[in-house]
């Protein structure tokens, strides 16, 4: 049980993975859902009702396993929508936020008691304390999460020889996810201790905002700053490598236009969004978007715990 005002932070850490998942949404991200560019089976308020479901399982983080969490989550998105909206941000977010309820609340007398953490107030100690929650997953842990994923479905996910999510893992979580980790790129993050987003991510969007860019605009050039440096694995296991490194050289040639800090970067981002947007969306950058609203996430919360 939470003692002292760990009520209010746990609804603080769940009210900021909901407003990324809204920030990241509402920015006009080529190649993605957004106000008035919806595709077939997905449109911006279905996003919205997903950020809004995530809340109250996020709000528990705390007091139950990060996999419970997880397909909790997953539950309560797809009782508001069609299709898969929010997997990959579910995956991301809910470690990060289990990480920043120990940062942010007393250490002791609680189940996320644990060792002393390095010096308090910076955006390290969040990425110290991922490390920490991944390190302690189980193979219940990725039972539940295997079940979330089969509720969730998402598109091109296929058969792999190694623990495939068609059957029960027999290996804790993060295991899972190093062995997924060549192929997919929220098991990468897993892998890595979430390398993009903390190295990559988190970086290009603190350093928009600093140079007073808007939320959106700060959140689109994090998006394209992350695809050029990254191809999306999204895009790659849908449309095949070759169209991910294209997808990845266009975002590179929108920043290199001056992106949305120019007119003619804006032009370049516009002739990427008609580009990307193919019937069958096999070139829609989902894991970057993703990637996205978790660095989204890293400043709100590298904000909370400066307060």
């Amino acid at each position: 049980m939470i003692e002292g005002d760990a009520p209010h932070i746990a609804g603080d850490v769940a009210a900021a993975a909901q407003l990324a998942c809204l920030l990241e949404a509402t920015a006009p991200k080529p190649g993605n859902v957004s106000p008035g560019r919806s595709f077939g089976d997905l449109a911006y308020e279905d996003l919205l009702v997903s950020a809004a479901a995530i809340g109250g399982p996020l709000a528990s983080v705390g007091t139950r396993p990060l996999g419970t969490t997880i397909r909790l989550a997953i539950e309560a998105t797809r009782r508001w929508a069609r299709s898969n909206t929010n997997l990959g941000m579910v995956l991301l977010l809910a470690p990060l936020a289990r990480a920043a309820l120990t940062e942010l609340r007393p250490r002791v007398g609680t189940e996320l008691a644990r060792t002393p953490s390095p010096p308090r107030g910076t955006e390290l100690d969040l990425r110290w304390g991922v490390r920490t929650v991944l390190d302690e997953t189980t193979i219940e842990d990725a039972r539940e999460v295997y079940a979330a994923i089969r509720l969730a479905a998402p598109g091109g996910l296929g058969h792999v020889d190694q623990q495939d999510v068609a059957i029960e893992p027999t290996v804790t979580l993060l295991e899972a996810m190093r062995l997924g980790a060549g192929r997919d790129g929220i098991a990468r993050e897993y892998a890595s201790g979430f390398a993009v987003t903390f190295e990559t991510a988190a970086p290009a969007l603190r350093r928009a905002r600093a140079d007073g860019l808007s939320w959106n605009d700060a959140i689109v050039e994090t998006f394209l700053t992350t695809l050029a440096a990254t191809p999306d694995s999204h895009v790659a296991r849908r449309g095949g490598v070759a169209l991910a490194a294209d997808v990845s050289r266009r975002a590179c040639s929108a920043l290199a236009a001056g992106g949305v800090r120019t007119e003619d970067g804006r032009r370049a981002i516009a002739d990427m969004d008609r580009a990307l947007r193919d019937p069958l969306h096999l070139a829609n950058p989902g894991t970057t978007a993703d990637l996205t609203a978790a660095a989204i996430f890293v400043v709100l919360v590298d904000g909370m715990m400066r307060a």
